[in-house]
């Protein structure tokens, strides 16, 4: 019975937790109207996730969105720091491209998000395989130890948490 009323609990929970920040009212209403929306949603949505993305370790997904949280907080100022004291003319771009060795398109799609989310870099594309990510860089010295940061920080973590 209850799994048929929240086919995704956790999407039913992230969404009147997202609802209520975005009313930014903490009322007795609010609660409701993000009940409503995160039972419905589901419910309405749950014929389109045939196979539902299985998190293997809640503890690790939990730490790896307050890393990312942190990262990008992180960013913001080093980003900030970039476009208010760099010169033009030292800003070093760059394409960056990323193999990738998760399977689960679940992972693989908050890694790309991961990755765009952080300012300063963004997911511009992935090759037809799906084995390599292309991200570009608003400065960097190093693309290879960008890289290499990517893949040891998120990758690793996601093939945990999902795989």
């Amino acid at each position: 019975m209850l799994r048929k009323l929240f086919p995704h609990p956790l999407l039913t929970l992230l969404l009147v937790i997202i609802w209520l920040l975005l009313v930014n009212q903490w009322k007795v209403g609010s609660l409701v109207m993000g009940l409503i929306l995160g039972i419905a949603i589901p419910l309405l949505t749950a014929a389109y996730w045939p196979n539902r993305p299985v998190v293997k370790d809640i503890p690790a997904f939990i730490s790896y969105c307050l890393m990312v949280l942190w990262d990008i907080i992180v960013a913001n100022i080093q980003v900030a720091k970039i476009v208010a004291f760099m010169p033009n003319d030292k800003i070093k771009s760059a394409w960056i491209p990323i193999p990738i060795d998760l399977k689960t398109p679940e992972a693989i799609t908050m890694l790309a998000g991961t990755i765009t989310m952080t300012p300063g870099t963004v997911t511009a594309d992935m090759s037809s395989d799906g084995k390599v990510l292309l991200i570009h860089t608003l400065h960097t010295d190093d693309p290879d130890g960008v890289r290499d940061d990517i893949k040891a920080r998120y990758e690793t973590r996601l093939k945990r948490i999902f795989e």
